[in-house]
């Protein structure tokens, strides 16, 4: 008699997706051991979709949705209400679980009710480089393994949005989210200049002005945080130049943020 197959983890796994042929099959792939995996694709035109309808012939438990873009955090809200499982597991296209981190989502999910969710250790891929950036560098730690009817995104954040949990996190210490960042620099530096521009919009938004010292010390800061505080001065010239491509973000986001706000003020 062949025993029945141990059953799946009660997770949804919530990914939103454009033009990303270049790393979605590895994302999709890594999360082989959930019970949904929800895609909601916003207009692809390379072959995105085409990766996921091979995933789904494979086996993968996947629903693609299409959605029109929302915004970041709208949209990741919405493939949030469509997931069916009591867990969600919010990942972005290029990212992927490692082997550990994936072997230990049943612990996860088994934790008592005083946890409404966990945040996870994510390492980068930096640049020029095929493997994470080394284990002494600071993991970041991030909400993305929730329970579904206790956590929401907040829609008013318009870039680097984040979950909003309605009870207790702990940190998932086994594992790594691993995320992919081996982008051509001249592509690297268009997002950021778009997270800048998103980032300065909100603060106008928000009835903030700019400020001298801001933006004469925050790029400094930034680069100084980077590079020794989080160590990634261990990676050599792919952490100094990831550290540099962080303090100009931030330069890009206060110079943008005066350049708006003086044009309002015009206007």
């Amino acid at each position: 008699m062949t025993a029945n197959p141990p059953a799946l983890p009660p997770i949804s796994a919530t990914v939103i997706c454009k033009n990303e042929e270049a790393c979605i099959g590895k994302c999709l792939a890594s999360l082989a051991g959930v019970a949904e995996i929800v895609v909601v694709d916003s207009g692809s035109t390379d072959g995105t979709l085409a990766i996921v309808d091979q995933c789904a012939r494979r086996g993968l438990p996947i629903r693609l949705i299409h959605q029109d873009w929302l915004g970041y955090a709208a949209q990741k809200q919405f493939a949030l209400d469509q997931a069916r499982e009591p867990w969600v597991l919010s990942i972005d296209a290029d990212e992927w679980l490692d082997d550990a981190l994936a072997a230990d989502l049943p612990r996860l999910v088994a934790a008592d009710q005083s946890v409404a969710g966990w945040a996870l250790r994510r390492t980068l891929t930096l640049y020029g480089s095929l493997k994470p950036v080394s284990l002494w560098t600071r993991p970041e730690h991030i909400v993305r393994l929730v329970r579904r009817d206790r956590a929401r995104f907040d829609e008013a954040v318009i870039v680097h949005e984040g979950l909003i949990v309605d009870g207790r996190t702990a940190i998932a210490e086994k594992g790594l989210l691993r995320h992919e960042r081996g982008l051509p620099l001249d592509r690297q530096m268009v997002k950021e200049i778009a997270y800048a521009k998103l980032k300065a919009e909100q603060r106008l938004d928000k009835g903030r002005k700019p400020s001298n010292l801001k933006l004469f010390f925050n790029p400094p800061i930034y680069f100084l945080r980077i590079f020794f505080w989080n160590r990634f001065f261990l990676c050599g010239w792919a952490g100094f130049i990831h550290a540099m491509t962080g303090a100009s973000y931030s330069f890009m986001t206060e110079a943008m943020h005066r350049q708006f706000y003086n044009a309002r003020k015009r206007a």
